[in-house]
């Protein structure tokens, strides 16, 4: 065998989500965040597109980046469906962090690649990112506020219009202990064999 399959399958099963409420103020290291954002840049990407773009924020920038939220939050979603608990937690999660990555996928030229094949290389950068934090240690959590789709988000981030913002990855130091192991249901409930 190749590699460790047991300890894969182990960093596979213990990866959480773990929120920037439980985060410890403990940092995380420049040179971590860049392994983290190298190992996402590992996923599979149809012709090699590579579309995935990250914007990370670290001290002074998780300021600039909560006063955006709550700025836009109040901007584009109706005052009769605005919920002061979640512009609240919007306002306070980056600053619970000790680094947040807006995660986007660059929409290519010619759009060669069907759209949702882009977005799935991406989504599968997000998984190689969260991976690598748990081996760190470290807490990942991937959020999806819907105002990240707005075009304010596109221009905050400096996107083009075809180019899409799929997540917040949030990142630091649980304050506890690791979550236990999650529970799925068990294969049978999930797959089908075709064997004829």
């Amino acid at each position: 065998m190749k590699y460790n399959l047991s300890e894969i399958t182990e960093l596979i099963r213990n990866r959480r989500t773990i929120y920037p409420e439980q985060f410890s103020e403990r940092k995380v290291h420049k040179e971590q965040l860049e392994l983290i954002l190298s190992n996402g840049q590992f996923a599979p990407t149809h012709g090699n597109t590579q579309p995935w773009r990250f914007h990370v924020f670290t001290e002074k920038g998780l300021d600039k980046l909560s006063t955006f939220l709550g700025e836009t939050y109040l901007a584009v979603i109706p005052q009769e469906k605005q919920n002061t608990q979640k512009l609240a937690k919007l306002i306070r999660r980056p600053k619970l962090s000790a680094a947040v990555i807006a995660v986007s996928m660059k929409r290519q030229a010619e759009e060669l690649i069907p759209e949702i094949e882009e977005i799935e290389a991406v989504a599968c950068a997000i998984q190689n990112m969260h991976l690598t934090c748990t081996a760190y240690g470290i807490g990942g959590f991937w959020s999806t506020p819907k105002l990240i789709y707005h075009e304010k988000m596109n221009a905050f981030l400096g996107l083009e219009p075809k180019d899409k913002c799929l997540g917040l990855f949030y990142v630091g130091y649980p304050a506890s202990s690791w979550p236990e192991i999650a529970h799925r249901k068990p294969l049978e409930y999930n797959a089908n064999w075709i064997t004829d």
